[in-house]
Parts: C-alpha cells; structure tokens; sequence
C-alpha cells in the first residue's frame, strides 16, 4: 500500500453506514409522502453508490490486512483459504 493511501478505520465505516442508514430512512419517508419516482429511485442509486464505496472500503482493508497477512505467514493453506474467500465474494456480485 502506498504511504499516501488511507485505510478506512472501523470508526469512519460505522460513521458512513449511520449517513447510509439515514438515506434509506429519508427514501423510507419519501416513499411514504407519494414524491415523484424518479426522485425517489435517485435517491436509492445513491444509497447503492454508498453501499459499493462501503463495500470496497472494507475489501481494500481486508486485502492489505488479512490477505497479505496470509501471503506473508508462508502458509499455502492460509493464502489458499484467503483467495477462495475473496473468489466466493467476488462470484455474488454477479
């Protein structure tokens, strides 16, 4: 990882998923009041822009943390179990 990159902490990811979890409150009451669909499917394509930031704020940290950890401990197991990990998430993307 380059010095100049930062890695989101467990704090700042708490923080955002709170703001995500006020959006979908807001899309919640928008449903609620009748406003106009499009505004209302914005606003959840913002909430899903949110998620996926979230989402590989946390797989970058997992990567420079957990899986080069395994790369490093020498265990081929661990790096083995550490890839089919990542390969699994990755298949439910799609």
């Amino acid at each position: 990882m380059k010095k100049t990159e930062q890695v989101t902490t467990h704090g700042e990811t708490l923080n955002r998923l709170a703001r995500i979890a006020g959006q979908v409150q807001g899309i919640r009451k928008m449903v609620d009041d009748q406003k106009y669909c499009i505004e209302i499917i914005t606003q959840i394509q913002a909430v899903r822009s949110a998620l996926r930031s979230v989402e590989m704020q946390i797989l970058k940290k997992h990567m420079h943390h957990c899986v080069s950890d395994a790369f490093t401990s020498g265990s081929q197991k661990e790096a083995d179990k550490k890839m089919d990990e990542l390969l699994n998430v990755m298949k439910k993307q799609y």
